[in-house]
């Protein structure tokens, strides 16, 4: 018989604090924060020097969870070409759901407007990470300038990310298009 383990307060306030800024972005409260974790005031500042600590970790911590439904299987056999597409389907996929904010590395940059703000230099790791990818697939699949597809697909990526976040377009028939013709451009086989 296993007893079902209470995630630590810890594990809580990061919870809270990842879903609470996806939602309502990162001036939401600290009173709200402890307040969703179920954790007081005082008990979150001995596990957080401050709420844009809480902030840069939760993000840090929950990429993972935001990157692996993204990002296709290292050797799932398909070509870059396609691995890069399936980037675009997922946020397509994803874009239709109804608590769909967006980006939440993106938001965090685009709120706090800080380059060295805790959570901005962590989303911007973030957000490297995914143009590596890209840059990783562009050169594996031939591309004429990898670096120059990679930040153009970024860019893509971040723009499809922010009109959907917002409910301003529907991403169907345009992301597609877009990176189709950014792939055969740039030769990507």
């Amino acid at each position: 018989m296993t007893a079902d383990l209470k995630p630590s307060p810890r594990e809580r306030l990061l919870e809270a604090a990842a879903t609470l800024t996806y939602l309502q972005g990162v001036g939401v409260g600290v009173e709200a924060l402890c307040k969703a974790a179920g954790v007081s005031k005082r008990s979150m500042y001995q596990l957080f020097e401050s709420k844009d600590e809480l902030l840069a970790v939760s993000l840090q911590e929950r990429a993972p969870v935001f990157m692996a439904p993204l990002l296709p299987g290292a050797d799932d056999g398909r070509s870059p070409r396609e691995r890069i597409l399936y980037v675009f389907e997922q946020v397509q996929a994803q874009a239709v759901m109804p608590d769909y904010r967006g980006c939440p590395y993106l938001a965090v940059q685009v709120e706090l407007k800080d380059p060295d703000h805790p959570a901005s230099r962590v989303a911007s790791r973030i957000k490297q990470e995914l143009v590596k990818f890209f840059r990783t697939e562009a050169e594996q699949g031939g591309a004429s300038d990898p670096e120059l597809l990679a930040r153009q697909l970024t860019l893509v990526f971040d723009g499809a990310c922010a009109r959907a976040g917002i409910r301003a377009d529907s991403l169907d028939g345009l992301v597609g298009p877009i990176v189709i013709t950014l792939l055969d451009v740039a030769g990507v086989r």
